[in-house]
């Protein structure tokens, strides 16, 4: 058994608390239909990553429809977002997002009531890390999973740091397909 890096080596030792390595397309989709309050909060950079010619942008708005899970825009992903016709839930700045879901008495993005799930996807691994460090410290009500194709300790679910993008492109196709799929 290899142990996985993250991408940050300073996250190395991160407590007695360490995200949970999923490589199975399959998990991950049964998490996220297992949701009840679902949020993907999507970065800058699934506007410049292409993964087999396809813009990550699209690979999120795949994702979304799939699982009917409203979306987060941060930074300047809206533009985007509607031109592939999608309308996000709410546009926030990344540390806004955050600063919303450690607080359990937030309404979330639809004003349903809190998420129970946070995906992210596309967001500096910096900043993300950081952003998951805080909800797993201050956030205990809600579980954090990551689609990048790096490992983040500080999610509760993340992927393998994938060396190449086929086997990242693999998974994420793979689980948009499960995510069509009904449950039994």
């Amino acid at each position: 058994m290899t142990m996985t890096l993250p991408y940050h080596r300073v996250n190395v030792l991160t407590g007695t608390k360490a995200a949970r390595i999923i490589e199975d397309p399959s998990e991950y989709a049964h998490l996220i239909k297992r949701a009840r309050r679902p949020l993907l909060v999507l970065g800058p950079r699934i506007l410049s990553m292409t993964l087999g010619g396809k813009l990550l942008a699209e690979y999120a708005v795949d994702i979304a429809k799939a699982a009917d899970i409203p979306i987060c825009a941060t930074a300047h992903t809206q533009k985007k977002l509607l031109e592939l016709g999608v309308q996000p839930a709410s546009n926030y700045d990344l540390i806004e997002i955050i600063n919303h879901l450690k607080d359990p008495e937030w309404r979330g993005v639809k004003k349903e009531g809190n998420h129970d799930l946070v995906i992210f996807l596309g967001v500096r691994t910096d900043l993300g890390e950081q952003g998951l460090s805080t909800l797993k410290h201050f956030a205990p009500h809600l579980k954090t999973m990551t689609l990048c194709k790096y490992y983040y300790p500080n999610a509760s679910y993340s992927l393998p740091n994938y060396r190449k993008d086929e086997q990242w492109k693999e998974f994420l196709d793979n689980m948009i397909e499960n995510l069509k799929q009904k449950e039994a």
